[in-house]
């Protein structure tokens, strides 16, 4: 006699479809519970995203790590059969982030190779490592500007967001002016609340920008990593084309700035709300680099990272990823999985054991840009703590409204006092 468990499981063996799909809160109200739901339901689960689109989850840390490195997954939109039916419409908030242009985060094999080695070049350790100076520069002045305002202020607007959109612009050569336009643009991009401009719309600005700074940089080359970039690989024959330059520029300034605000503002959030952590890490008992790497892994900053396609079916465990299915990696479920850290996975402690994470994601997509994130959240924590001490939040823990989005895992804001 079997259980109903075990019928269940057989039947999801033959058809994924017994499995009910879990919807996924556009508001992102509660993650951390979200992604426990997602956990418990499987190591790969359906669930629909705002507007009614399928797709398949990865929640644990075992299969998600295989799952990077399988072949069978791609980035080509086209292996999409849904998108191929026309069932998703352009008008879906994220179709930005399933059908972005060809960069390194859309393409695979040689096409792959090519591309990140181009953008790998400029965020090497040692290039990293240079840029040490200017962060540090960039954080005091940030500093020195709260330290003359009021007693109370939104740090992620007047720290965590200028910091490193400072970093990646001077990088590429942007006009500070233009850096509340570009945050304006990815925060509509990231969303998963409809926009009544509509998305295309907001894609379509995104475009003229980096079409725009493509084409300045090929008549005015300077001495920036936009420059740089187009013309790497000229003398090989593999130098970028106009519509690469675009998508991969577009790539790196939103992962530039958007992964270290969420990084540094939710780091922040979880020291102000453990104090017990925060004096060991104050009084030199645990290093600024743990508390760095507890936060991605406890709060990673993204939720959810759209897509991959299964080119053909992919068994997991005790179900089937159909052929033609969107497949994403639900880091906030995999974060805390307790097969990967252990009974204490739900809690926030910088003095567990070293324990790699995927936050930044695995394989051949891992995200290249890591070591300058990791650099600038080093840099700015101990420098924000040492210079306001008595920083607390300005309103209690539970007010805090979450960025409305299943991609992005941050907060509108983060009202503090600076004492």
């Amino acid at each position: 006699m079997t259980t109903q468990s075990q019928d269940r499981s057989a039947a999801t063996a033959l058809d994924p479809t017994a499995l009910d799909p879990i919807a996924l809160d556009p508001f992102a109200r509660d993650s951390a519970a979200e992604g426990a739901l997602l956990r418990a339901a499987g190591p790969v689960v359906p669930v629909v995203l705002p507007g009614g689109v399928a797709a398949w989850a990865v929640t644990r840390h075992a299969e998600a790590r295989a799952l990077l490195t399988d072949q069978r997954l791609v980035k080509d939109a086209r292996h999409w059969a849904a998108l191929q039916r026309g069932e998703v419409s352009k008008d879906w908030p994220l179709i930005g982030l399933a059908v972005p242009g060809p960069s390194m985060v859309t393409t695979d094999g040689e096409q792959h190779r090519r591309l990140r080695a181009l953008v790998a070049q400029a965020f090497t350790p040692r290039r990293v490592e240079l840029m040490r100076p200017r962060v540090e520069l960039i954080t005091r002045q940030l500093l020195d500007g709260l330290a003359l305002g009021g007693p109370e202020v939104d740090l992620k607007s007047a720290f965590a967001f200028p910091l490193p959109m400072s970093v990646i612009g001077s990088l590429l050569g942007l006009d500070p002016a233009t850096h509340e336009l570009v945050r304006d643009l990815y925060e509509r991009f990231f969303s998963s609340v409809p926009d009544p401009a509509g998305i295309q719309a907001t894609i379509a600005q995104l475009n003229a920008f980096v079409n725009d700074l493509v084409r300045q940089r090929r008549e005015r080359p300077g001495d920036d990593l936009a420059s740089a970039l187009l013309a790497a690989g000229q003398s090989e024959g593999v130098a970028l084309t106009d519509q690469e330059a675009a998508a991969t520029l577009r790539v790196i300034i939103a992962a530039g700035h958007e992964t270290t605000v969420n990084l540094i503002t939710n780091a922040v959030r979880a020291l102000l709300g453990h104090p017990d952590q925060l004096e060991l890490v104050r009084s030199g008992q645990v290093g600024w680099a743990a508390v760095v790497e507890e936060s991605l892994r406890w709060t990673p900053p993204t939720s959810n990272f759209l897509f991959r396609f299964a080119a053909e079916p992919i068994p997991v465990g005790e179900v089937v990823v159909p052929a033609g299915a969107a497949v994403l990696v639900s880091y906030n479920a995999i974060g805390r999985d307790p097969l990967q850290h252990g009974v204490t996975a739900e809690l926030f402690d910088i003095t567990r054991d070293p324990s790699r994470h995927l936050s930044f994601g695995h394989g051949p997509h891992v995200c290249p840009g890591s070591p300058l994130a990791r650099l600038e959240a080093q840099v700015a924590l101990p420098a924000l703590f040492e210079r306001f001490p008595g920083l607390a939040l300005a309103v209690p823990d539970g007010e805090l409204r979450p960025t409305a989005s299943v991609v992005v895992n941050s907060l509108q804001e983060l009202p503090v006092r600076l004492y």
